[in-house]
């Protein structure tokens, strides 16, 4: 995909590999949305771009907040009436060992809001952008780090820890994919998920008590790899670990977990399945 003047979203993109995304987005001549909770490193990396000649502007949101998620696709539509790429990257780490367990503003367990139900959210929200400038992609940044997703108990009110926690959000990133691509057959959105590199050298990694084995240029190599290259024109529905096609958690191929997960997400967002099918048709 040629990216000069394309318009795209990168969330959790003023730190860590996102801003990589970013900026190397910018520098190919793509016009960037930035995505943060923290104005002024938002203001940083919009410099960082259009110091290199690069277009880019910051959007500010808590993903937390399944309201701020709203908000944040309210202000991308007031932005642009296209969407090229979406790359939902952004996320909350395992914490460590001592993680304890985190509420978001809606209740939720913090992990699964962040980290799945946020994007899951956000790229509903956008589809109709995504479809009016097909062909377009969508790319989910999930982990090797996957643990089949507890239906009996989704938020983890048992038993609880972060590592947890993160690998079934990431999970539940590559159903969400898995079935997302089904649903857009025919409409010239892609959507594919990866592991990007294992322990990149980012703040989430370091506050988990790991020392980094990766580079963050690694990481962001296999994303926008997934966001633009020929290769995977018309592909969607993959797992890949950083730029090698791969196989997920056997549950990611599970359709009756997929058909169990779709309409809890619903639920969650405060959505009907009726709604869902109107917006992906």
């Amino acid at each position: 995909m040629e990216l000069k003047d394309k318009m795209v979203l990168v969330t959790g993109s003023t730190d860590g590999v996102g801003r990589v995304v970013a900026e190397r987005l910018g520098a190919a001549g793509a016009r960037v949305l930035v995505h943060g909770r923290d104005k002024g490193r938002g203001k940083d990396v919009v410099a960082a771009i259009g110091a290199k000649g690069g277009k880019a502007e910051f959007l500010v949101a808590d993903l937390a907040s399944l309201a701020e998620v709203r908000r944040l696709a309210e202000a991308v539509r007031a932005k642009t009436d296209r969407l090229d790429i979406l790359i939902n990257n952004a996320g909350v780490g395992t914490g460590g060992q001592v993680a304890k367990r985190q509420v978001s503003a809606d209740g939720y367990e913090l992990r699964f809001a962040v980290n799945y139900l946020a994007g899951f959210l956000l790229t509903s929200e956008l589809l109709p952008l995504l479809k009016a400038s097909a062909p377009a992609r969508i790319v989910n940044v999930a982990s090797a780090g996957q643990q089949a997703i507890d239906f009996d108990d989704v938020m983890l009110t048992h038993g609880y820890s972060g590592v947890r926690a993160y690998c079934q959000s990431k999970l539940a990133q590559i159903l969400f994919t898995i079935d997302l691509a089904e649903q857009l057959k025919g409409t010239g959105v892609t959507v594919n998920a990866l592991h990007p590199a294992s322990y990149m050298d980012t703040t989430m990694v370091r506050q988990a008590g790991v020392t980094p084995w990766s580079s963050v240029e690694t990481g962001a190599e296999a994303i926008l790899n997934l966001a633009a290259s020929p290769a995977l024109e018309g592909r969607s529905g993959l797992y890949f670990d950083g730029q090698r096609e791969s196989r997920a958690d056997a549950q990611a191929y599970d359709e009756k977990a997929r058909r169990r997960l779709r309409p809890l997400s619903l639920e969650l967002i405060g959505q009907s399945s009726k709604t869902s099918r109107e917006q992906h048709s």
